[in-house]
Order: C-alpha cells, then sequence, then structure tokens
C-alpha cells in the first residue's frame, strides 16, 4: 500500500536532485513542533533541506523541557510551525525569547483549516458526522498573511500559567480541539499554508516547494481513499479511547468514539470519570477500549474489567515512526488500521 504514496515523493526528490538548477542561496533553518507537522514541513522541503524536530517523538507535546539542542534549533530558525499555544503552552514564552526574529506559523490559524470545539463530558453524543464538517474552517486568517510574521501572543499568553503543571483533568486553555493534524485534510490545508510561508522565505526553491506539496496532497487524497476502505467494515462498532484526541480522524472517517476514559494526557483520570466509562461500556456494548503507548495500561484495563471488549494501541504523533516525509500518512494509516483490528 506504501508503494503508492512512496512513488511520487520519490519521483519528487529525483527531479530536484537530477534538475541542473543548482540551489544558489542558504536555505532557511526551519523548525516545527511535533512529530506529524515536522513531516509536513520534511515533505514540503523534500530535496531542498531538512527541518528541526523540536519534541522528539514519544515526548508529551503538553508539558516538554527543551534540550539545549532544541532551544538552538529555535534559536537559529528563519521559520518555526507549530500547531497552536492550546497544544504547547510551554512553547509560547520559548518562541518569543528564542525565536522572536523567525517566521512564527500557528498552523490551527491558517485559511482552510477546520476546527472542532473541545469535548467536555467523559462520554460523547451517539451520532455521525454525516458530512465531515461539523467545526468551522478558516477562510481567512491573519498568520496566512505576509509570510505569517508578528506572531501575536496578547492573545493567548494565559496558556503558560501553572494550570497545565496543575494536572487537572482538563488541560487545553482554548475552546478548539488542538488536535487538528489527526484530519488528513487539515494537513492537505497546512501543505499549502508551509509551501506559502518557505516560498516567501526563500523565493529559489519556490518551484519545489509548490511541486511538493502539490505531490503531497495528492497523496493523501489517495490515502484518504485507502482509510475508507479499511474503516467500511467497522463502521457499526462502537469504541473508547483512552485520550480525546481523535475528533478530527472520527470527523474525517465518520467513526464516532463513544467516549474518552481521559480529556487531558497529563493526569490520570479520576474515579468517577473511570465509573462512567465503564457504565457506558457495559450499556452500549463497547466492543473496543483503546489505549496510547505512553499512558498505564492498568488504567484500560480497569475499564474493561468484566466486558468482553477488546484493547488497542492507538499512536497520535507516531511515536514509534522514524521522523520524516512518510510519518504523517504513515501515521494516519497505522491508526486506522488499529482501529480496523480493535473493533
Amino acid at each position: 500500500m506504501s508503494r503508492n504514496l512512496l512513488s511520487p515523493f520519490a519521483a519528487t526528490v529525483m527531479a530536484t536532485l537530477l534538475s541542473g538548477t543548482a540551489v544558489t542561496a542558504e536555505v532557511p533553518r526551519v523548525a516545527a513542533d511535533i512529530a506529524p507537522v515536522h513531516s509536513l514541513v520534511a515533505r514540503v522541503m523534500a530535496g531542498v533541506g531538512t527541518p528541526d524536530l523540536i519534541v522528539p517523538p514519544g515526548a508529551s507535546p503538553h508539558a516538554y523541557s527543551l534540550r539545549p539542542s532544541q532551544a538552538a534549533a529555535l534559536q537559529e530558525a528563519g521559520v518555526v510551525f507549530w500547531v497552536t499555544p492550546d497544544l504547547t503552552p510551554w512553547l509560547d514564552g520559548a518562541l518569543e525569547t528564542l525565536a522572536g526574529g523567525a517566521t512564527v506559523v500557528e498552523l490551527l490559524g491558517v485559511p482552510g483549516t477546520q476546527e472542532l470545539p473541545l469535548r467536555q463530558n467523559a462520554l460523547f453524543e451517539a451520532h455521525h458526522h454525516d458530512d465531515g464538517h461539523e467545526g468551522e474552517a478558516h477562510d481567512d486568517h491573519d498568520h496566512a498573511e505576509n509570510g505569517h510574521k508578528g506572531h501575536d501572543h496578547e492573545d493567548h499568553a494565559d496558556h503558560a500559567e501553572d494550570d497545565h503543571a496543575a494536572g487537572h483533568d482538563h488541560d487545553h486553555a482554548g475552546e478548539h480541539d488542538p488536535h487538528a493534524w489527526l484530519s488528513p485534510q487539515n494537513g492537505a490545508a497546512w501543505l499549502d499554508a508551509i509551501a506559502m510561508t518557505l516560498s516567501e522565505a526563500d523565493p529559489d526553491n519556490a518551484a519545489a516547494y509548490r511541486a511538493n506539496a502539490a505531490a503531497g496532497q495528492q497523496e493523501l487524497a489517495a490515502l484518504t481513499g485507502e482509510i475508507e476502505t479499511i474503516l467500511d467494515p467497522v463502521r457499526d462498532g462502537n469504541f473508547i479511547v483512552f485520550h480525546d484526541a481523535y475528533q478530527y480522524f472520527e470527523a474525517a472517517f465518520d467513526l464516532p468514539a463513544s467516549g474518552a476514559i481521559s480529556l487531558s494526557d497529563a493526569s490520570d483520570p479520576s474515579p468517577a470519570r473511570i465509573a462512567e466509562v465503564q457504565a457506558r461500556v457495559t450499556e452500549q456494548n463497547i466492543t473496543c477500549v483503546l489505549s496510547e503507548p505512553q499512558f498505564n495500561p492498568g488504567i484500560v484495563a480497569s475499564v474493561m474489567e468484566g466486558t468482553a471488549a477488546e484493547t488497542g494501541v492507538l499512536d497520535p504523533l507516531g511515536s514509534d515512526l522514524e521522523p520524516g516525509p512518510m510519518l504523517y500518512p504513515d501515521m494516519l494509516r497505522n491508526l486506522a488500521r488499529a482501529l480496523a483490528d480493535c473493533l
């Protein structure tokens, strides 16, 4: 299956390497916050350069301490891509301190991005997203203009306060779910924004950035069809996730979860919340309870106690994958396969 995605990528890289035009200007240093965003940036930069990854695979984006090498990457970056301060509140201050002269792009705010509201409860409404677009998509946003310069910290300065560190059950301070990379439609929109920003920062390679983004969008369109095929046989299944991070994936493929054991990956769920989810598992005959690689499997076991539900593992960050241009499509494909296997 992966050959169909790899071939356009390989062709783009080979065309760039074999072309007679040498890169005369210095390619800007580029940084990305999490591995899925880094993968999209790497796809656009294929054959031109390699971005730096700030949050390493396996680390939680919600609470991370920069290592010296990562701080240096931010300090030397001419362009930085990140999802939103609601996902990485600690990065907000680091960008202001270390990357004050860089072009900073908050991807959740670029045109074409679908935003979904945060879900506040342990149990979700039992309905399907018929059109896959319950949330709002940006038609215009200041971050998409003029190379996305002028990163504004005033609107979200409070996100870096101690609420997150306190470990309460919900640590996203904004109104929208920040896990927007789990929609391939958002990934396609972000490829455009990445290519536009890099083209403005590095005009000599603008054609390569645009071509890579277009090829990446074609790959994501093919992948979307592949995932639909994987999920078609299990659409009637009911499942519970550990961490409420998959709303965008659920909406994109019309496969809603019944609830989440935890709203946040920053703290363990309360006993009351576990009891509420246990009741849903029994009442709705939930057949699948999904954990994540970094979470305590004992919590999932307590939810499944006395039920016949299967268990599986979802990885929304691709923590077991090699960082690079293939991580993003491989991560989405792995999510679909894990869901299908569990259901």
